[in-house]
């Protein structure tokens, strides 16, 4: 599976860095204060690493020539300093390695690795808290490789810091751990010894351990592997426990594990196993939140787990549509294609039919295609919606007392819909126009600019699907006076489209072409077109094909279906 950043996660990043820069900008003007006093001292004139200490004074000058501090005199001096069992010289190098993090532009060399190692086994607590802040920091920015961090076995210590019991320290190394678990081929080895203390971690108190244990999570629900592995340990009971956490950020990681791991129908039974239908209860909730990202992923998370029948019959129960309404209400987009993705899922399961009719969701489909004519998000589920819905007899009088078939019919024309948006859009006009008294409607509404656009596109050739379903719906329409003054301006364009048809191999656009000649012959200006012309000779082909064909069908023996299942 991909392991790049989704756009959150990006963001998170960035703040992260941002607030890294804002620290350590503050500590590097602390850091060049400490080593001018220190060095003024007599007792570190005769210390092996004084010549370490005074290039230090200007670690400021890093950014502009980090190269020149990156070399073997720098890494001697570090590993001394690191190897020292002084915590104070164990800090000297931990605050050299934060500052460094902040400033290193290019990847760090992998002997400068070693040191890191040596100061998070250091017996100082707040040493180990600053080299791993240090390591984050260098993981963030990609100055360090993921797998040379995992391959050189920095994870043990970093696993160890779990247990510290400080918050801090604790913080620290979950981010560690998230970042090394952004890799997919370092998973493996975080999921030995990692599983069990992240989910401890992520039913901490603290809001930002939990936050990066959560983090950590999410990223181990990337690979199937890994899902299972967690699943086993318990991780579905704590991820939903967490989307009632007063951390946004926490909602959005635990849901989006959540989502994940709903993807893999095998995990389904243990979503069902959490009693009192929960984690729904807790998803609609979070549905309702006023955080957007938080509130796009509860539904994202409802339509996957509403493939299973069990679960969709849980969610109506709850009555998931009125706050689904309640989104497709607000002005912001991602809420309302959230919406519209889960409730098309829940209108192709035919029980919740009549619920949603009833619940006037097919008004609110034609008062958003009113709105929306742009997105193509949103168009497409509106058709997917009304196609379903408009399966009953119900469903088709709301359609008839709504504003979809005029939502579609202007939606048809908007320049900026793909041809697999207007796909949808067809499809489901020609659906409705399998009923008379829609279909009438729509003869007495189309307008000449809409009857064009479906002229245009059954000429079309890219798509053919669409050239047929658009022909589909000109070959219905009633051929009263005014969809005949319609129609005149297209016939040649029409006669050719149809000529293409009738020559095509495929038996369901010859007999699109010969209903739609059917019925615009209805109209004598279209009769006198027709004769002697190209696509009456095919016309006729296509006829003597036929007769051939059953002719031959006749010469054999008609065989009984009974024979055929003795």
């Amino acid at each position: 599976m991909a392991s790049g950043f989704c756009k959150n996660c990006s963001r998170l990043l960035r703040d992260f860095a941002a607030y890294l820069r804002r620290v350590c900008r503050e500590l590097g003007q602390k850091i060049r204060d400490f080593f001018r006093e220190l060095c003024q001292c007599t007792c570190l004139r005769n210390t092996p690493d004084r010549s370490f200490l005074r290039k230090m004074t200007s670690i400021h000058l890093m950014y502009d020539h980090e190269t020149q501090l990156l070399n073997q005199e720098s890494l001697q001096a570090l590993n001394r300093l690191a190897a020292s069992e002084n915590p104070d010289l164990q800090m000297t190098a931990a605050v050299c390695y934060l500052h460094l993090s902040h400033h290193l532009t290019s990847p760090l060399p992998e002997a400068f690795m070693e040191p890191v190692m040596a100061l998070l086994f250091s017996s100082d607590l707040d040493v180990q808290k600053t080299i791993s802040l240090s390591l984050v920091n260098l993981l963030v920015k990609n100055n360090v490789c993921k797998e040379m961090v995992i391959e050189m076995g920095i994870l043990v210590p970093i696993l160890e810091l779990f247990q510290s019991g400080d918050p801090t320290a604790q913080c620290h190394s979950c981010a560690c751990v998230a970042m090394l678990a952004s890799s997919e081929s370092n998973r493996d080895a975080i999921m030995v010894d990692g599983i069990i203390p992240l989910l401890v971690l992520a039913k901490s108190y603290d809001p930002l351990v939990q936050q990066n244990a959560t983090w950590a999570l999410l990223y181990l629900t990337q690979s199937d592997w890994s899902t299972r592995i967690l699943c086993q340990a318990g991780a579905i009971p704590v991820l939903v426990l967490l989307l009632q956490s007063s951390d946004s950020e926490v909602q959005f990681y635990s849901c989006t594990a959540l989502c994940n791991i709903a993807a893999v129908r095998e995990h389904h039974p243990k979503f069902l196993s959490i009693g009192g239908h929960y984690l729904l209860k807790s998803l609609l909730t979070l549905m309702s939140s006023s955080v957007q990202k938080n509130s796009a992923q509860a539904c994202r998370c409802l339509q996957t787990l509403s493939k299973n029948g069990l679960i969709q019959e849980q969610q109506m129960e709850l009555d998931c549509v009125l706050p689904l309404k309640a989104l497709l209400k607000t002005s912001t987009p991602a809420w309302t294609e959230s919406a519209l993705t889960l409730l098309s899922a829940l209108s192709g399961h035919p029980p919740n039919n009549e619920i949603l009719v009833n619940e006037g969701l097919l008004d609110v489909m034609g008062q958003l295609l009113h709105h929306h004519r742009s997105s193509s998000v949103v168009i497409t589920h509106i058709s997917k919606i009304i196609t379903n819905l408009s399966s009953s007899c119900m469903g088709q009088q709301a359609v008839m007392e709504s504003q979809c078939l005029s939502g579609l019919l202007r939606a048809l024309v908007s320049p900026a819909l793909s041809d697999e948006t207007l796909l949808h859009v067809t499809s489901c006009l020609h659906h409705l126009m399998t009923w008379d008294p829609l279909k009438s409607k729509l003869s007495e509404t189309v307008t000449s600019e809409q009857v064009s656009r479906l002229v245009k596109l059954s000429a079309q050739t890219h798509n053919l699907q669409l050239s047929y379903n658009c022909a589909a719906i000109i070959s219905k329409l009633e051929m009263t006076g005014e969809i005949t003054q319609l129609l005149r301006p297209h016939y040649i364009t029409m006669s050719e489209y149809l000529l293409v048809f009738l020559k095509n191999k495929d038996v369901k656009f010859q007999h699109l072409g010969i209903v739609t000649i059917f019925n615009l012959k209805k109209d004598g200006e279209f009769s006198a077109l027709l004769a002697n012309s190209e696509l009456e000779v095919q016309l006729w082909k296509v006829h003597a094909q036929t007769e051939e064909t059953r002719r031959l069908l006749l010469m054999i023996q008609p065989i009984s279906p009974s024979s055929l299942n003795p």
